[in-house]
Formats: structure tokens, C-alpha cells, sequence
């Protein structure tokens, strides 16, 4: 008999080392789908802006290409402005040729009158020509100078085109470093939740009205409240102090640009509540939970690292319309996460 009994108490219990191996797993994947979920999320913003910024790029190069065409259209017309202005001049020094001939005629025929006229005429087709050829220097100088514009056009286009190419290798690049910030981030403020988790563990013991669901801590409203009031009970405080001291140690080695925050969430059972303080659980869910971080803040919490949410009866823990399924769904939570 006395080696029976001793063989039971050498038993040993694996069941809590299942939850808790059950319970990591938990955490593991919600964290994993949280990671992914910011991921998207900031990825998205990132994207949205640099396809803003590539859109307008984009829209200065099609101006440019349309300014390109116009100056092209315009050069071909000064082309053929000056192929009609040589066209004339050529016309105009045949027509002086003539004149010339006709000249050298009539003075070997001592025709004086007609001498005088042909001068004339002569001296009014060198006018003519001048013009025609001061106009074919102005269009050779437009010609010119349209080809210098046409010229930097190019090059602005080609300049356009290569800081495109750049913006965009620059957005692939710039969202590789925000995928490995971000997960870096999201791995670094792991680490310190786990590391509070477990120092809380430590300070608060096993209690069944304090236990961890997921990447949360959560305590039953009766620790710190009355049933219907939002006022902190000594017993509740004395609780707070030791959430207070484990979370502000943890928060001097955390560096100080990592972007955390201690949220505490509100809730209550499905019973309505009607009352002039309280004309809803709404009301009474926020109101707990402004308690509980107006108490952190008095024992040294910094006001920018802190929040409170009330969601009323509407995240329920347990959906069963018993007594122990409303004591379970009254209760405040605990959650690092990231503002």
C-alpha cells in the first residue's frame, strides 16, 4: 500500500506544459498576421505616394514630347519658307542676268533712253534681291535657332526619361529598406512584449482572475471595480503598482524610438446599464478604462505611450448568457502594440 501511494504522488502532470506550448503557438501566429497586416498597410502608403510622384513625372514627359512635335512642325514650315525665298532670289538674279544682256544690247546700240530705263530697272532688282536675301539670312537664323530649342528639348526629354528610371529603381529600393525597417520594428517590439509578459508572469503569479489571452493580459473587472461603478479599488491599485513597476522598468531599456504603446481596453457583459453616470456600457467600458491609464499616469507612465479604449459588450470571451460567462466578458485588457 505505502509503495502504491508513493508511485501516485511521483506522477507528474503534462497538461499545463501543453496549454502553454498551445498558447505560444497562439501568439506566433496572431503576431505573424499582424506583421503582415502593418506590412501591407505601410507598404501601401509608401507605393500610393511614389505613384503620385511617377504619375507627374510621367505627365511632364508627355508635355515635353508635345512641345518636341510643335517645334519639329515649326522647322519643317521655316524649311520650306526658305526653299521658296531661294527659289525667288534665283528667279530674281535670272531675271538681272537678262537685264544685264539686255543692257550690254542696248548700249552697243547707242539706245540712250533705253539705257537709262534698263539702269533702272537694274538698280530696282538689286533692291529686290538684297531683300530676298536679308530675308533668307532671317530664316536661316530662325532655322538656327529652332534647332538649338529643338536641341535642349531632346536633352530635357532624355533627362526626363533617366530621372524616371531613376525614381523608379529608387521606389523598389526604398521599399526593400521599409520591408526589412519594418520588419525589424515589428521583431524588436516582440521581443519586449515577451520579455513583459514574463516578468508580469513572475510578479502577478497563477491567478484565475488574471490570465494571458493571445498578445494580451487580461484581469477581471472585480479586481479593480465594483459591479457598476468605474472607481479603483485599493486592491486594484495595489494591482496596478505592480503592472506599473514591471512596465516602466521595461520601458528604460526599450530605445526610445520604438513606437509603443500600452493600450487598455474596456469591457463589459451584455446586461444593459441605465444610469445618469452611466447611460450605457459604452460608457461604463471607456470609463474603466480612462480609470485604469489616468492611474498608470500617476505612478510615472508617460501620457504619449498610453490609451484607452472602451468597446462595451460587444467583444465578448464567452457568448453563453450564464453568471460565469458574464463575469469572464467583464474585464480590462492589456496589449503592447504599436501607435
Amino acid at each position: 500500500m505505502a509503495l502504491s501511494r508513493a508511485h501516485r504522488r511521483e506522477e507528474v502532470n503534462f497538461w499545463p506544459g501543453f496549454v502553454d506550448a498551445l498558447s505560444t503557438m497562439l501568439i506566433g501566429i496572431v503576431f505573424l498576421l499582424t506583421v503582415f497586416v502593418l506590412g501591407q498597410f505601410f507598404l501601401s502608403q509608401e507605393l500610393t505616394g511614389k505613384d503620385t510622384a511617377l504619375e507627374r513625372l510621367n505627365k511632364q514627359i508627355s508635355e515635353l514630347t508635345d512641345l518636341l512635335a510643335l517645334e519639329r512642325s515649326s522647322n519643317r514650315q521655316a524649311q520650306e519658307s526658305l526653299q521658296l525665298m531661294q527659289s525667288t532670289l534665283a528667279q530674281a538674279q535670272g531675271e538681272r542676268s537678262r537685264l544685264q544682256g539686255l543692257l550690254e544690247t542696248q548700249q552697243n546700240g547707242n539706245a540712250g533712253a533705253q539705257l537709262a530705263e534698263t539702269q533702272k530697272a537694274l538698280e530696282s532688282e538689286k533692291q529686290l534681291s538684297a531683300r530676298a536675301q536679308a530675308t533668307v539670312d532671317l530664316v536661316n537664323q530662325q532655322i538656327a535657332a529652332m534647332r538649338r530649342q529643338l536641341a535642349a528639348l531632346e536633352e530635357a526629354l532624355a533627362a526626363s526619361e533617366a530621372k524616371d528610371k531613376d525614381s523608379q529603381a529608387r521606389i523598389a529600393d526604398l521599399g526593400s529598406r521599409l520591408n526589412v525597417a519594418l520588419a525589424q520594428r515589428v521583431q524588436e517590439l516582440a521581443r519586449y512584449r515577451s520579455d513583459f509578459f514574463g516578468r508580469l508572469r513572475q510578479v502577478l503569479g497563477t491567478r484565475p482572475d488574471i490570465r494571458t489571452v493571445g498578445d494580451r493580459f487580461v484581469f477581471q473587472s472585480e479586481i479593480f471595480f465594483d459591479a457598476g461603478q468605474a472607481v479603483l479599488k485599493p486592491e486594484g491599485q495595489a494591482e496596478l503598482d505592480k503592472f506599473a513597476t514591471v512596465l516602466l522598468d521595461l520601458a528604460k531599456e526599450m530605445p526610445p524610438d520604438l513606437p509603443w504603446i500600452l493600450r487598455v481596453d474596456g469591457h463589459t457583459d451584455n446586461r444593459p446599464i441605465r444610469t445618469a453616470q452611466f447611460p450605457s456600457n459604452w460608457y461604463l467600458s471607456s470609463a474603466r478604462a480612462i480609470a485604469v491609464v489616468e492611474y498608470l499616469i500617476s505612478r510615472g507612465l508617460p501620457n504619449d505611450r498610453v490609451a484607452a479604449t472602451g468597446f462595451g459588450e460587444y467583444q465578448p470571451l464567452d457568448v453563453a448568457n450564464t453568471d460565469e460567462a458574464h463575469r469572464r466578458n467583464r474585464r480590462i485588457e492589456f496589449k503592447i502594440t504599436e501607435r
